[in-house]
């Protein structure tokens, strides 16, 4: 398994006998990983890291503590050493739920756009987008894999940015190194536009259009949830959401919704500190409505510079179909044919 500006030269272990292949442990296997010039100097866990991405790094170090590492044939015994270019490095992998993850499962993905670089896929809600706990199969990225193998090359097979599991929309996945690298950049950069549709509690009132700008930490009354937070008092990053209001029901209001920035939960977080939790979101405050038991948010349009032609791109997917059952119980209509932002 060759890895870009990483590890090169990775090989499995082959049994040198039958009785060695009976005798063993069928379920181990011997990497052998020669590190490259690019990572000379580094930390060998950081290295192990590379070499076998589909293992977590407190994994790796605890196969480190159980000498299950080697460095030049010789035992390593910390995962502070360092390593030099040249160098050979011999782990012994074991299976772990995390590392059965990353296998490739077929599942059928509504792609939106697909180029030699990128993939534009319309996520269904209910998938989650990355191996976790709990969810260690089933996964967007196990899909990805299925689809087309040279995923297995791109780190984290090319998932540059994840919707919550009950999210439904747009998501841009790289199907190179290069892509990928072009998009993680864009991405920090805040040069990816993002926008969402949400339907939320209660009757909009005042502006019509507001400016969330709010930090989002670790709720610390409850660290299963996020919330906004003072600084000064609790960590927490720059948050900020642009919030347009679209119309009224007597039970809530629709809302169009543009990410500034990508904390966990934001725009969720930020609608319930206004007071119009998501329709379906038990976690921050929001009820079941008609047929939408899951938080009522869809990434409806994505839009970036390609990262390798450098040309403008803009999708546009329509929500769920709970989403608009929903949207006609309140007696609202989407129409997509009416233009960008199809309402």
């Amino acid at each position: 398994m060759n890895q870009t500006g990483g590890i090169i030269s990775t090989h499995s272990h082959e049994p040198d006998s039958e009785d060695e292949a009976l005798d063993g442990n069928p379920e181990v296997e011997l990497r052998s990983v020669e590190v490259s010039h690019e990572q000379h100097g580094e930390r060998i866990d950081r290295a192990l890291v590379q070499a076998a991405s589909e293992f977590s790094r407190s994994y790796l170090q605890q196969l480190i503590d159980e000498g299950a590492v080697s460095l030049n044939r010789q035992p390593v015994t910390k995962a502070a050493q360092r390593v030099k270019a040249g160098d050979v490095i011999v782990v012994e992998l074991r299976p772990t739920q995390q590392s059965q993850a990353f296998k490739a499962q077929s599942m059928d993905l509504e792609v939106v756009f697909e180029d030699a670089h990128i993939l534009v896929i319309n996520k269904p809600a209910g998938m989650v987008v990355h191996p976790a706990p709990g969810n260690w199969s089933g996964t967007l990225l196990n899909g990805l894999l299925a689809r087309d193998p040279q995923f297995a090359s791109v780190p984290r097979a090319g998932i540059v940015h994840r919707l919550d599991k009950d999210t439904s929309g747009l998501m841009v996945v790289a199907r190179t190194r290069a892509a990928m690298d072009v998009l993680v950049k864009a991405i920090a950069a805040r040069e990816v536009s993002r926008q969402y549709l949400a339907l939320a509690q209660r009757p909009w009132k005042g502006a019509a259009r507001v400016t969330v700008d709010k930090p989002i930490g670790r709720d610390p009354r409850n660290r299963l949830r996020m919330a906004v937070v003072d600084v000064s008092v609790s960590a927490g990053k720059q948050a900020k959401t642009d919030v347009i209001w679209l119309a009224n029901s007597v039970a809530g209001c629709w809302v169009r919704c543009v990410l500034h920035t990508g904390r966990t939960h934001q725009i969720r977080v930020h609608m319930a500190s206004l007071g119009h939790p998501l329709v379906g979101d038990a976690t921050y405050g929001g009820n079941p409505e008609v047929g939408m038991e899951r938080q009522a948010l869809h990434a409806f349009r994505l839009a970036f510079h390609h990262p390798i032609t450098g040309g403008w791109q803009e999708f546009y997917a329509e929500p769920a179909p709970d989403f608009l059952a929903l949207l006609a119980v309140w007696g609202l209509s989407y129409n997509i044919a009416a233009g960008p932002g199809g309402f």
